[in-house]
């Protein structure tokens, strides 16, 4: 099948002490195919946000694409001009943050934001716009949308903006949407919807989601494949019940006996021990190896990338059985 994203080998860097930069996105690799839906879990600080952003062209400066590729439907975007990526934007490729502010502008009315994102891309008049503004609300479960259309984001509770945001991501039905921990604010029936809207948009139009979470229990019901990011590299990724039923790498493993349904009732949560490193502080080789129970010498020498292209692992110590 192929493929509409490919990212190859990105590295995006931010500066640090004695202007040595800082990688917060190190050498990653992924494919994602029209109408497949790629999990990008991992810990606070993994570089998951960060990939979404590079992809976006969204990295504020200092901060900077240092290497690799970028290729969407072909193209390379790692080193596009802005205008390129201005003309994506929304209309084939769309974001959806974990912070709503982030997409609307707070004095603005919400219904000049969404007409005005319609308007940018396709040439419809006032009364069609507000008519597509106002179905685009509804689509997410906002009541009355025709009345809201008039009320500015402070009249929202964050739940609601956070809807707001996602309607807007999917006004043009895009090829491609990165939805960066989406239904974190959102109560558990509005989540499902949401969830629901994203799996018609694979299955009907086609339509590419990164959908980057902690969350393993959205993934498995959402996700087809799925990439493990641990010190701003992928340690793992492969099918999403191939990974979750048989992880591999010993960090996929800690994830996944953290969530509280692996755990008995009345025991203590498994935790993965220590706290992902910084930037600043990433342990030579591998990044995960001063947290890990199977740490050996070898592991401060960075390891290679073992599988194929769509299901690997990267480490020196991996798991042969499957999750009892």
């Amino acid at each position: 099948m192929t493929a509409l994203l490919e990212v190859r080998d990105l590295i995006t860097e931010f500066p640090g002490e004695n202007n040595a930069g800082l990688r917060a996105v190190d050498e990653v690799s992924f494919q994602l195919a029209r109408g497949e839906v790629l999990g990008l879990v991992g810990e606070s600080g993994s570089g998951k946000s960060v990939t979404g952003f590079s992809i976006m062209g969204l990295v504020d400066w200092p901060g900077r694409i240092a290497g690799g590729q970028i290729l969407f439907d072909g193209k390379d975007l790692a080193g596009a001009d802005e205008e390129t990526r201005r003309s994506l934007r929304g209309r084939r490729i769309a974001m959806v943050f974990q912070d709503p502010m982030m997409t609307l502008n707070p004095v603005l009315r919400i219904g000049t934001q969404i007409t005005e994102a319609l308007h940018a891309h396709t040439h419809i008049s006032g009364t069609e716009a507000r008519a597509r503004a106002r179905d685009a609300l509804g689509l997410v479960g906002i009541p009355s949308p025709e009345e809201r259309l008039d009320a500015y984001p402070h009249e929202f509770s964050g739940g609601m903006r956070q809807r707001v945001a996602i309607a807007i991501a999917l006004l043009h039905q895009p090829d491609l949407i990165i939805a960066d921990e989406p239904t974190t604010a959102l109560d558990v029936t509005i989540q499902a919807q949401i969830i629901s809207e994203f799996q018609k948009l694979t299955e009907q139009q086609g339509t590419a989601v990164i959908w980057i979470t902690h969350d393993l229990a959205i993934v498995s019901g959402l996700a087809d494949r799925i990439a493990v990011m641990y010190g701003g590299r992928i340690v793992e990724s492969g099918g999403i019940q191939e990974v979750l039923e048989a992880p591999r790498h010993p960090y996929t493993r800690g994830l996944i006996r953290s969530v509280p349904s692996e755990n008995s009732r009345g025991s203590r949560l498994a935790q993965i021990p220590g706290v992902t490193p910084s930037l600043a502080r990433m342990p030579s080789g591998c990044a995960f190896r001063t947290r890990c129970n199977r740490s050996t010498e070898a592991c401060a020498t960075r390891p290679g990338q073992f599988g194929d292209a769509l299901a690997y692992h990267r480490c020196f110590h991996p798991y042969e059985e499957a999750l009892a």
